[in-house]
């Protein structure tokens, strides 16, 4: 009798690890869709600030000391910001609290380091920082008085905004985190209308010229169609 007691109390106790071991594996996939929030050093806050770093800071020394003879860059004349209507206004507005938000998450964001999701996130993110890292130096060499269509803007019209696209998705993968990337898309969707208005700006002033860029460029990536001759 003893040894048929035992063996039901072994036989329920172990029935009882088992359902736990079941509520804490489920517990623990919920939890993984759930964001981290730990502040630390190797954060994703490390890599979003050296791509600033890299495509700002090091391209514009590079343009300075090498590529404008100390003078003003050439394409130093252009507009930074086109004019926008109202609706434009607003959207660029929301998508400047957005970027907001996003660096500040970055600091509190978690890298993945010696996983798949960082190595293959830092693959991503280098590609942004080329991409990025060329358009300004094409943009800052090209004169104010001609369209950009060089470089990087042979197969984007907006290679800074790809860059950037890029920069930061990766920095989401790196993380294998769905907020980043969820955050960076609805950027991207936002900043469709702030590139409209760029694109209106470069119409009013190369005309015929751009109206043909247009035509064989993609706004954001892609293969160029061959120039007619």
């Amino acid at each position: 009798m003893t040894c048929g007691r035992n063996l039901l109390i072994l036989t329920a106790y172990n029935k009882t690890l088992e359902i736990v071991g079941r509520k804490v594996t489920i517990r623990r996939k919920i939890m993984s869709l759930i964001p981290e929030f730990q502040l630390g050093l190797w954060n994703a806050w490390i890599l979003v600030i050296s791509s600033y770093v890299v495509v700002i800071g090091l391209s514009s020394l590079i343009i300075r000391a090498f590529l404008t003879n100390n003078k003003k860059p050439a394409g130093s004349g252009r507009p930074h910001k086109p004019q926008l209507n109202e609706q434009e206004k607003k959207l660029y507005n929301i998508s400047m609290v957005i970027l907001l938000a996003t660096l500040i998450y970055t600091a509190f964001l978690p890298l993945k380091l010696g996983t798949g999701w960082f190595y293959a996130g830092l693959l991503i993110y280098l590609l942004g920082i080329i991409v990025g890292f060329t358009a300004m130096i094409n943009f800052h060499t090209t004169p104010a008085d001609k369209p950009i269509t060089k470089g990087a803007y042979r197969i984007s019209r907006n290679p800074m905004y790809f860059g950037n696209f890029l920069i930061f998705a990766g920095t989401g993968i790196a993380c294998a985190s769905w907020v980043l990337l969820l955050l960076t898309i609805v950027s991207v969707i936002l900043s469709d209308r702030g590139v409209i208005a760029e694109e209106r700006w470069c119409l009013e002033k190369y005309g015929k010229t751009y109206r043909e860029y247009m035509n064989r460029t993609p706004r954001w990536i892609g293969i160029p169609k061959s120039e007619k001759k």
